[in-house]
């Protein structure tokens, strides 16, 4: 019988050993009022970026999401094939996005989606793809 046990406790050991690190846990906030993004990984303040939200006559919408789908190179098919490098689907068609017009971030000028500088989308896409869109939640407020 404790032989036995030896070994039970040998193969948990070894397959606790196996599984790697744990997944972080990644928060991406958004907040309208301010058009700023905080994202926060296993608790802790990582990046702070201007972003894009709705314009006058759109919505970017509140809520609380998990990331439908990713694509590291998209065109927006209902706005001119507009280029939307690095998105993270979050709620149908909305977004969160590079853009090229960075000279709009900071001020709410989209249709809808959350638009960053195409660095700091690169960034996040990596984050989110590394972790794993479970380990992903996004606030939307």
């Amino acid at each position: 019988m404790r032989h036995l046990f030896c070994i039970l406790a040998a193969l948990g050991f070894i397959a606790l050993a196996a599984s790697g690190p744990a997944a972080a846990a990644i928060v991406v906030h958004v907040d309208r009022g301010s058009q700023r993004m905080e994202v926060i990984v296993d608790g802790e303040p990582r990046y702070n970026w201007r972003v894009s939200t709705a314009r006058r006559g759109y919505i970017t919408p509140p809520g609380t999401y998990h990331p439908q789908r990713l694509a590291a190179r998209w065109y927006s098919k209902k706005y001119d094939n507009s280029p939307m490098p690095h998105s993270i689907f979050f709620y149908g068609g909305y977004a969160i996005h590079g853009t090229y017009e960075i000279r709009g971030l900071g001020r709410p000028v989209s249709h809808g989606c959350v638009r960053l500088d195409p660095g700091n989308a690169a960034i996040l896409y990596g984050l989110v793809e590394r972790e794993g869109s479970g380990n992903t939640t996004i606030v939307v407020h």
